[in-house]
C-alpha cells in the first residue's frame, strides 16, 4: 500500500518503512508526526481524493534534523562591475513512514 501525501508545498509517494526528505517540521527528534492532507492512497482499494481523502491520515516518526550541502548563488552582470556572491542551506527532516491509516 502506497500514498501520495502533500507537505511543505510538495507531493510525496511514500510507502510503510521509507525514509524521506522533507521541508522542516517543528518537532522533536523521535517524536511522532501525522499527515492528513493525503491525496490518494493505492493498493488493492484505490482512493482517490477531492482534494484529500477523508479519514486517511499517515503516519511517520522524526528521525533527525539537518542542513543540505550548501549551494552558491552568484549574480553577475557584465561591464557593470556587479557581481554577488551567496551561499545557502536548505534545513530538512528526515521522517520514517510508520503507517498508512484509512
Amino acid at each position: 500500500m502506497y500514498a501520495i501525501i502533500e507537505t511543505g508545498g510538495k507531493q510525496l509517494k511514500v510507502e510503510e518503512g521509507q525514509e524521506i526528505f522533507v521541508e522542516k517540521i517543528s518537532a522533536d527528534a523521535a517524536e511522532s508526526v501525522t499527515f492528513d492532507k493525503v491525496l490518494f492512497v493505492g493498493g488493492e482499494d484505490v482512493k482517490v481524493g477531492t482534494p484529500f481523502v477523508e479519514g486517511a491520515t499517515v503516519t511517520a516518526k522524526v528521525e533527525k534534523h539537518g542542513r543540505q550541502k550548501k549551494i552558491t548563488v552568484v549574480k553577475f552582470k557584465a561591464k557593470k562591475n556587479y557581481h554577488r556572491k551567496q551561499g545557502h542551506r536548505q534545513p530538512y527532516t528526515k521522517l520514517v513512514i510508520e503507517k498508512i491509516n484509512l
